[in-house]
């Protein structure tokens, strides 16, 4: 069964000067401020395009391995996972790093490897962000 989750953004003047307001409408769980220099600078309290991206990449990524691992047999005890979007302004996303920290008991390290690999391909958000540059950086606890 397919499902559909919507955001809508507010957005009020120009780019530089401007100001707006990204809602979460399926959720309902809050409203988020956003200007340029949340996204080309420092955040002071705002959120940017790239932030969101990278929260639904991390949390893509975590679900995809989890239910990698535990199909194969080594269900993890914690998955963490990091995502830095790039943002150059005039060129856009210019790449997304994945950083994961895994305890995955009765895993070797190789196995922890490609199925991070295969999580990375196989996120639907990492397919939809194929068009930039996606590193994988994979650490199994002990």
């Amino acid at each position: 069964m397919a499902t559909t989750r919507t955001a809508t953004t507010n957005w009020e003047g120009s780019l530089m000067e401007g100001a707006g307001k990204v809602n979460l409408d399926s959720s309902g769980l809050g409203t988020f401020d956003l200007t340029w220099p949340s996204r080309a600078e420092a955040p002071e309290g705002r959120t940017s395009p790239e932030e969101l991206i990278a929260a639904a990449h991390s949390a893509c990524f975590s679900m995809a391995l989890s239910h990698g691992l535990a199909g194969a047999g080594t269900p993890p005890e914690s998955v963490h996972t990091e995502a830095d979007v790039t943002f150059q302004p005039g060129q856009g996303i210019t790449g997304i790093v994945l950083k994961v920290k895994a305890r995955v008991p009765g895993l070797t390290a190789e196995g922890f490897q490609e199925a991070a690999a295969g999580a990375k391909e196989n996120c639907p958000v990492s397919k939809a962000l194929a068009g930039a540059p996606i590193t994988l950086e994979a650490e199994l606890l002990s």
